[in-house]
């Protein structure tokens, strides 16, 4: 398994000061911002990674949520933007790009019980949108990284098993569950168990504590959960995705000797 880290964590005035330091750190791969991968910030990001030992991971954020969207342009809109980053992930040799199908909102699909709930309306529309979206990207070798949230953030797909579903019902290798320690804290009663119901529908992960700063400053178990992700085969990157305790330069390097050791 491989260490990454959301590049708005790294310090440096530039992508490439950026990437130095994550190299000085220890890490082996970074999670790019995904408002950064037009025009210049494209060709700053291409140039950068060329000749770094730090790879291109993943891809968080620039494309609106709302794959479930009630209004069809807006799902149209959603899934047009993460083509294109599904483009670009494959051009970088990255997993794929990072969505959210449904944050806490008004914006919901309306509930036609006694037809049929929110929730199943939902579900069945983000298969839907998936089945269209997960062609595209398998064919390119990489995938929609589907994630769920804890209660608090989303009320729908806040388990990894929920996930999972939507990903077997989709089929193929194009949509697959991007896992969250920190969400999984809130929401799974045996993380470990949860990693190895998922084993074959697993594509990437999400690191922060229970204090949703970086690993080491709280009380989750990491050396259980990279041990059961051992076990099911999981080979990717693991990217940061948290608040940081103290000065990066400080808090990054910390976090990494303390999860190597978990690694080992």
């Amino acid at each position: 398994m491989k260490l990454s880290c959301q590049e708005g964590l790294a310090p440096g005035g530039s992508f490439a000061e950026k990437l130095k330091n994550l190299a000085d750190y220890g890490f082996d791969g970074v999670e790019l911002n995904g408002g950064q991968l037009e025009g210049a910030g494209l060709e700053e990001r291409k140039a950068a990674l060329k000749d770094s030992p730090v790879r291109a991971s993943s891809i968080c954020g620039g494309c609106p949520a709302e794959l479930v969207h009630p209004d069809a342009g807006r799902r149209r809109k959603c899934a047009d933007a993460l083509k294109r980053m599904l483009d670009i992930a494959a051009e970088f040799g990255a997993r794929g790009p990072i969505t959210v199908p449904i944050f806490n909102s008004n914006d919901r699909i309306p509930d036609l019980s006694p037809y049929k709930s929110r929730g199943d309306l939902e579900k069945e529309l983000l298969i839907r949108m998936l089945q269209d979206l997960a062609p595209y990207g398998e064919q390119r070798g990489v995938a929609v990284l589907l994630e769920p949230l804890n209660r608090y953030e989303s009320n729908a797909l806040s388990r990894v098993e929920d996930a999972a579903a939507i990903c077997r019902a989709v089929g193929g290798t194009g949509v697959r569950v991007m896992a969250d320690f920190f969400h999984m804290h809130i929401e799974q009663t045996n993380t470990p168990a949860a990693f190895e119901a998922i084993g074959d529908t697993i594509g990437h992960v999400h690191l922060a504590d229970n204090t949703r700063k970086e690993p080491g400053t709280g009380d989750i178990d990491f050396k259980a959960g990279f041990a059961a992700l051992k076990k099911i085969g999981f080979d990717g990157y693991m990217a940061f995705e948290c608040g940081l305790s103290a000065p990066a330069a400080e808090a990054l390097p910390r976090s990494v000797r303390y999860l190597r050791a978990c690694l080992s």
